[in-house]
């Protein structure tokens, strides 16, 4: 009976931790309907800054 009463309070213990857990790892899968349902709502990345690295870099390559 100890024994029984032992992994009980165990398991006990490991429930609030699981269920915080649990929580947090489903917030943004949970969050992701109710941005969905306002069309209005738009996340946008700001726009980068062309450099012109990748042309310098092509021609650097092909003179070598």
């Amino acid at each position: 009976m100890n024994r029984i009463a032992a992994n009980a309070m165990k398991t006990l213990r490991l429930l609030p931790r699981a269920a915080l857990i649990l929580t947090v790892l489903s917030a943004p899968v949970l969050a992701v309907p109710t941005m969905r349902s306002n069309a209005d709502t738009t996340i946008e990345a700001p726009a980068q800054k062309n450099h012109g690295v990748g042309f310098v870099l092509l021609v650097s390559l092909q003179r070598g």
